[in-house]
This record gives structure tokens, C-alpha cells and sequence, in this order.
């Protein structure tokens, strides 16, 4: 998504819960007739591990003859990953790739040195009109992967590796946890998985990580003597043991790492750790210099001013 990251407060601490450390609940925010749900950057962490960027995307109703049109924008120095509950989005991109993401499946985007994209509802959604509620997250790249060539990489939601922990269901999207690693390529230690707890049930959370946080992306969970409920991410507690435990039937998205290497700088959609480096790419994407998107030439998204 082409958004201009804004950071205020929106969490607290948590108090008489030692295995948290912070709440963060979902601010909406308006991409141009479209609700999302931002959650980070946030005042309260700007990085979980090395997600840097976590909208909630829907869940939206589309009448015929509507849906999503964010037009071909830039990014560099870090990966999107999309994923998908419900509807679908056509992926174009300047390195010549054309995709839907379905429900399930992983989009996984490297940006590197630069890449331009477009996200989009297809013509036959369109005209019968869909629904869409899914997942977009940034990822930071290492220092020493900033400058790669951007790549584009499909995994299709039946490569997803898929086992139960506890009493819940878990799609493990990319990185590793639980013993298990998904064949995403990643660039640095981290785990993003989709979890669904049965109401009643409960799901440990993966001990390997640094950094961990839950999205509740529906239902109501608890951790300890804190509630979450749908737009609320818990952030935990380096090293203590945590537990979530289903109240509802919930779905929650997890996701850490280990800490990024160093400060990182945010402009709307570039993402580096130098300033100067984002300022250059603000000036390239001005003067026409990032390469087009194939199949979707006309239109773009200036560069916020």
C-alpha cells in the first residue's frame, strides 16, 4: 500500500502483566475511500524485530463496479508481504511480474536498491463486486542487503507449512518458529505466522525470538490478566514465557525477530538506514528515474509533498 507512515501515541503499557510490554491498538486510516488499520510504526515501538510497517487491510465490502486502485509507487530498502483471509489482489510490478494473491497465499516483494508496484482489484471482481480483509506488512532488510536487486517471489498458500501447536492451527508464512521454517526467502532471523485458536484453547508463543508480538485480527484473546480483541497488538516481553488463550473462536497474526540492525529511517514508502539514501530516492522518484510498471504505465502516485 502508498501510505505516508504517521506515528502517534496509540499504546500503553501493561501493567500486573510481566509477560507484556506494550499494547498497541489499531489507528484507521483512509487510503482514498479505503479503511485500514495502522499499527506500526507506532510511539510505542517503531520495529518489531523487523517489521517496521503492519496494516490491516479491511475487512471491506466492494458493490459492482468498485474495489482497490492503489497505483504504481516506489519503495526501496525493505520487503511487503501481503497476505490474504479474504478477496484478491492483483500484484504488478517494474520488474515485469503480474499476480493475484489469494487467501493463503504469501506475496513476497523485495524492494532492495528500488522497485515500483500497483496493487489492484481485477476487472471481473470489479464488475460483480468482493470482499477483502488481509494483511500488509514492511520488513527492513539488513544493512548489507539494502542495495540488492529487487526480486518478486509467489508462494501459494499449499507450500505454506501448516501444523497444530497447543490447541490451534498454525500457518507458518515465512522465517522459522516452532521447529518448523517456511520457504519464503528472508533476509535476517524472523517468524510471521497466522494462527487459528478454537474458542477455549491456547497457543505458546515460539521462544526463539527476541522480539515476538500478537495481532488479534478477530475474536477476543487473553495473555496472563490482559484482553485483546480485534485491532489490538500485545507486544511481549523479551525473554518471558507467554501463553495466549482464546475467550472466542480468534484469529491471530504473530510476528518478531531479532532486532534490526541499527536505526532505520521511514518516508512514505522508502525505508533505510540513511537519510540521505531516502532522500535520493525521493528525487529519483520525482524526476521519472524508477523503472515502470508493465501493463500499468498511465498512472502513479507523486511523491507526498
Amino acid at each position: 500500500m502508498s501510505v505516508l507512515p504517521d506515528i502517534e501515541p496509540a499504546s500503553a503499557p501493561c501493567p500486573g502483566t510481566p509477560q507484556l510490554a506494550a499494547r498497541i491498538d489499531a489507528r484507521a486510516r483512509d487510503l482514498g475511500g479505503f479503511t485500514v488499520g495502522r499499527v506500526l510504526p507506532s510511539s510505542a515501538r517503531q520495529l518489531i524485530g523487523p517489521f517496521i510497517f503492519f496494516d490491516h487491510m479491511g475487512p471491506a465490502t466492494f458493490a459492482a463496479g468498485c474495489g482497490i486502485d492503489v497505483r504504481p509507487h516506489p519503495h526501496i530498502g525493505l520487503a511487503t508481504v501481503t497476505y490474504l483471509f479474504e478477496g484478491e489482489i492483483v500484484h504488478r510490478d517494474s520488474l515485469g511480474s503480474q499476480q493475484p494473491i489469494r487467501p493463503g497465499d504469501v506475496n513476497w516483494m523485495t524492494a532492495g536498491r528500488g522497485i515500483a508496484h500497483s496493487e489492484r482489484t481485477a476487472v471481473e471482481l470489479r464488475q460483480r463486486g468482493s470482499r477483502l480483509d488481509g494483511l500488509q506488512l514492511w520488513v527492513a532488510l539488513p544493512r548489507s542487503h539494502e542495495e540488492i536487486d529487487p526480486e518478486f517471489h509467489h508462494h501459494p498458500g499449499r507450500d505454506v507449512p501448516a501444523f497444530g501447536v497447543g490447541g490451534a492451527s498454525v500457518r507458518l508464512l515465512a522465517g522459522h518458529a516452532y521447529g518448523q521454517t517456511s520457504p519464503v526467502r528472508t533476509f535476517s532471523p524472523l517468524f510471521y505466522l497466522d494462527a487459528a485458536l478454537p474458542a477455549d484453547s491456547e497457543l505458546p508463543l515460539p521462544d526463539e525470538h527476541e522480539e515476538r508480538a500478537a495481532y488479534v485480527v478477530s475474536g477476543t484473546v487473553f495473555c496472563g490478566n490482559e484482553q485483546a480483541e480485534r485491532g489490538r497488538m500485545l507486544v511481549f516481553t523479551p525473554g518471558a514465557p507467554a501463553t495466549l488463550r482464546a475467550v472466542s473462536d480468534a484469529r491471530v497474526a504473530l510476528i518478531g525477530g531479532a532486532p534490526i540492525d541499527g536505526e532505520r529511517h521511514i518516508f512514505w514508502n522508502f525505508v533505510s538506514s540513511s537519510q540521505a539514501r531516502i532522500e535520493q530516492a525521493k528525487r529519483d522518484w520525482r524526476a521519472g528515474r524508477f523503472a515502470k510498471v508493465p501493463g500499468d504505465e498511465q498512472e502513479f502516485i507523486p511523491l507526498p509533498e
